[in-house]
């Protein structure tokens, strides 16, 4: 009885040592193929696939730093005009709605960016005239521009105002912060 286990435990002794030996034999031939693909060059595929993938762990990256969702909808409100939201990030799009305009209304939706805490400049405008259309969307991202001058991120961040002219309607507000949508942020660059 005493034999069959000191046969079995020898068993077992030789079976782990034959494992570690062939996993060692495995690793050895693992360094020996990553040794390999270091000193080649690559192939055009091969590159593509590199940057490809140092992209995605980039936008990878900046999604464990930022952690972006995007925030439903509010449809902030004045009048028939409509923004989806209070708070935007850079590169995310305003998205707006205009319903029911009546066939005297006729004026331009102004978006005006911050230059200071107490002006502004003309971001943005689009035409309504309800004789015309009476409902219509729109959507735009802010984006740099050396014609608008508007060069840096610090150009864009801030409490945006939009107003109705041509209208009584009261003003609506809305934030861009100074974080910059998941692979956008090539895209917001200085550029003058």
């Amino acid at each position: 009885m005493r034999v069959n286990k000191v046969a079995i435990a020898i068993g077992i002794i030789i079976v782990i040592v034959g494992i570690i030996a062939t996993s060692n034999q495995k690793d050895n031939r693992m360094k020996i193929i990553e040794e390999d693909a270091l000193d080649r060059e690559l192939t055009p595929e091969e590159e593509i696939a590199l940057k490809i993938q140092e992209k995605y762990d980039a936008i990878e990256k900046a999604n464990l730093e930022f952690k972006y969702s995007p925030k439903p909808a509010e449809w902030i409100t004045s009048g028939p005009f409509q923004i989806d939201r209070s708070e935007y990030v850079l590169g995310e799009k305003i998205f707006g709605r205009v319903g029911e305009l009546g066939p005297e209304e006729k004026g331009q939706i102004a978006f005006l960016n911050p230059l200071n805490s107490t002006h502004y400049s003309i971001y943005r405008t689009i035409p309504f005239d309800g004789s015309i259309k009476s409902t219509f969307n729109f959507y735009f991202p802010p984006v740099l521009s050396k014609v608008g001058e508007h060069c840096t991120v610090d150009d864009l961040i801030g409490d945006w105002r939009v107003v109705f002219r041509g209208t009584d309607y009261p003003n609506l507000e809305f934030k861009i912060t100074e974080n910059i949508l998941p692979g956008k942020e090539d895209d917001y660059e200085p550029i003058c």
